[in-house]
């Protein structure tokens, strides 16, 4: 393959990269293991999608401020920080475990602590992907991303569920202390580029106004571009729908098949099946030549995938319907990617990322905070036989544990595929590889 032939051109991405998927792959595991102790512990939904707004909050409100750090210090010790900040927290989750004195609101504090360097950290490694790789190279990196993004999500859970029975959390802990070790050496033996700074940056520290002025310089970007505030705002919305269904998604598989974490991590291998397939067609075949078609169609794809995935109740539809909508992300996330790094240039990409980035989140907390609550006190209650919605709707999701929640992430997936539709109809979206010009 001509993108591997060309190892020496390419070998400090690669090496980055595969440092950064071993860590992935134990943060997983981490999170994996983490979400069935909360669910063994309290039974419902609001405790896992809190874990979740935990974690988006300080990355929303991170985001301007990494915009202004990756584009001014070191990118590769901002990733070592990031690596190095994680570590410490898992250290300190696991000595409170072993003491007996671990609770549910120590994975809020060490998450939202782990998120606010995490969002310096992953901005310093997509902004640096620019500098590490020719051009033409751009939407195979992002395909390679998605794939150890979907990698890890199909070892994660099937090594979680297999060994968190044996290990507990002491022994996924462990496992993911020793992934950090190895994402860190990585990121110390490779090679990384920094950006020619801008003159504001040019000063180690800058003045209070200068950095104030770099904050809203990313926001300034995409508002001043009509076609990219366009595609912001439906990632945007895309990322408030999706997660309010997301919310209940482990909740929902947890309480349709009566806490069967081997069928949960099944689930979950499905899922990284999907995402490792579609990503491998990504690198291979480079993506559509016009990119928001690969944008928009994997939406699409996505929501009408998971629209069945809600309507089923058994392995049977859950395996397969997991593995289609996850086969879409590669194709929409590498796309998406794809065009920002053609209309950014590099010595900006960090405050322009980090200012589209909060866009894009800034109502994903609000998905978690309110997508358990509901689940649990509305729709869960109105789908229980003899419930208001039971007559209704119990033909098509059943009754009982779980249908309320099926029913909300049957009405979010649906309104996936309305915004696909809907990204066509927009033709500031439709064009926006021909309305921005590629930077000199």
């Amino acid at each position: 393959m001509r993108f591997f032939s060309k190892l020496k051109s390419v070998r400090p991405f690669l090496l980055v990269w595969s440092g950064q998927t071993v860590s992935l792959l134990g943060s997983r595991m981490t999170t994996f293991a983490t979400m069935l102790w909360a669910w063994q512990i309290t039974g419902q939904a609001t405790t896992l999608s809190f874990l979740w707004f935990f974690i988006q909050v300080p990355q929303v409100l991170m985001s301007p401020f990494a915009g202004v750090i990756v584009d001014r210090w070191d990118r590769k010790t901002l990733m070592m920080v990031g690596d190095a900040i994680s570590a410490l927290s898992t250290v300190a989750l696991l000595l409170l475990h072993l003491t007996g004195h671990l609770h549910i609101w120590h994975f809020y504090l060490t998450g939202a602590i782990n998120a606010a360097f995490a969002q310096i950290q992953e901005l310093a490694y997509s902004a640096s992907v620019a500098l590490m790789l020719p051009k033409s190279q751009y939407s195979r990196a992002s395909s390679l991303e998605f794939l150890a993004s979907y990698g890890s999500r199909i070892l994660a859970p099937a090594a979680a569920s297999l060994l968190y029975p044996v290990v507990g959390l002491v022994g996924i802990f462990a496992i993911d202390l020793a992934t950090f070790v190895v994402a860190v050496s990585t990121v110390l033996t490779a090679t990384i580029p920094q950006p020619i700074p801008s003159k504001a940056a040019q000063s180690e520290a800058g003045s209070a106004l200068e950095i104030w002025h770099d904050m809203q310089f990313g926001f300034r970007y995409i508002f001043a571009i009509p076609p990219l505030r366009s595609f912001v705002l439906m990632a945007a919305l895309f990322q408030f729908v999706h997660d309010l269904g997301d919310a209940v998604y482990a909740p929902m598989i947890l309480a349709r098949s009566g806490n069967d974490v081997a069928l949960f991590g099944a689930v979950g291998v499905a899922a990284g099946m999907g995402g490792v397939t579609g990503s491998i067609i990504m690198t291979a075949w480079g993506g559509p030549k016009k990119r928001i078609h690969g944008v928009l169609l994997g939406i699409m794809g996505a929501g009408v995938s998971k629209t069945l995935l809600a309507l089923g109740q058994s392995a049977l539809v859950w395996l397969p319907t997991q593995f289609f909508a996850s086969l879409n992300f590669p194709l929409m996330g590498s796309s998406e990617q794809t065009i920002w790094l053609f209309k950014v240039q590099p010595n900006i990409q960090g405050r322009v990322f980090a200012a589209r980035w909060m866009m894009v989140q800034l109502a994903s907390p609000v998905s978690f905070l309110i997508g358990g609550p509901l689940a649990d006190w509305v729709l869960e209650p109105a789908m229980q036989p003899g419930g208001q919605l039971a007559p209704l709707l119990g033909h098509f999701f059943g009754t009982g544990s779980g249908a309320g929640m099926s029913v909300l992430y049957a009405l979010t997936s649906i309104a996936l595929v309305g915004i696909g539709l809907g990204g066509y109809a927009v033709s500031a979206i439709r064009q926006v590889e021909t309305a921005v010009p590629d930077p000199m």
